[in-house]
């Protein structure tokens, strides 16, 4: 189910995949979702996640959360930010995505369950930002761009571990925009957890002749977020 959201920054969108229905198909997914007798877990938790500055909810890692973590009480909100809704191929400056992300935080509380703001790499700068702020229950941080290729000078460590609630770093392996030996100590520790996706990079995509298929790097992304939020509770 799509949902349209009025915000300060645009008409933003969400698609929602609610936790005790059937996991809807994804053709394009490799990960498929996991089959069981039983019905459904209900939901107790809602994990919104949106995109990065190049891309959309079409993501591999997204599109994989969506099709597995239904099936365990988690409903998927995959968020679109309004510059993405109205087809323009650039993201607008952070304070913008920043207000995008407030003004639909009502219509992803509005089930009145807790929940965990994520998003993959500037989604994830974002959730970051303004997880205290709307009193986000954790942060999820898919490909957290520490810095710009090449340039480790220009951390953005602050942001990652300013988020002030329970943080999970999911990373590639050899993610250029900062690889998980590139992250910072903690500080208090504990403040972030990190899942390395072996060999994968900034898209979580992994060499043809690496030892880790991408059914596998996918796999390794639900198995941590799925432990993960089973553990917030």
């Amino acid at each position: 189910m799509t949902e349209l959201v009025e915000t300060d920054a645009g008409t933003a969108r969400i698609t929602w995949h609610r936790a005790g229905k059937p996991a809807e198909k994804h053709e394009k997914t490799a990960v498929k979702a996991e089959k069981t007798d039983e019905t459904a877990k209900a939901a107790r938790l809602v994990l919104a996640v949106s995109h990065g500055a190049g891309g959309g909810i079409e993501a591999r890692d997204l599109r994989a959360l969506a099709a597995v973590l239904p099936a365990h009480g988690v409903t998927v909100a995959l968020v679109e930010q309004p510059w993405r809704v109205a087809g323009k191929k650039l993201a607008p400056a952070p304070k913008t995505l920043d207000a995008g992300w407030r003004g639909l935080w009502p219509a992803l509380a509005a089930p009145g369950l807790p929940v965990v703001a994520g998003g993959r790499s500037a989604g994830a700068r974002v959730a970051c930002r303004t997880a205290t702020e709307l009193g986000a229950h954790a942060v999820l941080a898919l490909s957290f761009p520490l810095h710009p290729p090449g340039r480790p000078e220009k951390s953005r460590a602050g942001e990652l571990l300013g988020a002030g609630v329970p943080t999970l770093v999911v990373q590639g392996g050899n993610d250029p925009f900062g690889r998980p030996g590139e992250f910072p100590q903690q500080t208090p520790p504990g403040s972030y957890e990190l899942v390395e996706v072996p060999y994968g990079d900034h898209g979580f995509a992994v060499p043809k002749r690496a030892p880790v298929g991408q059914e596998q790097a996918l796999t390794v992304i639900t198995d941590g977020v799925l432990k993960w939020v089973s553990s917030l509770a």
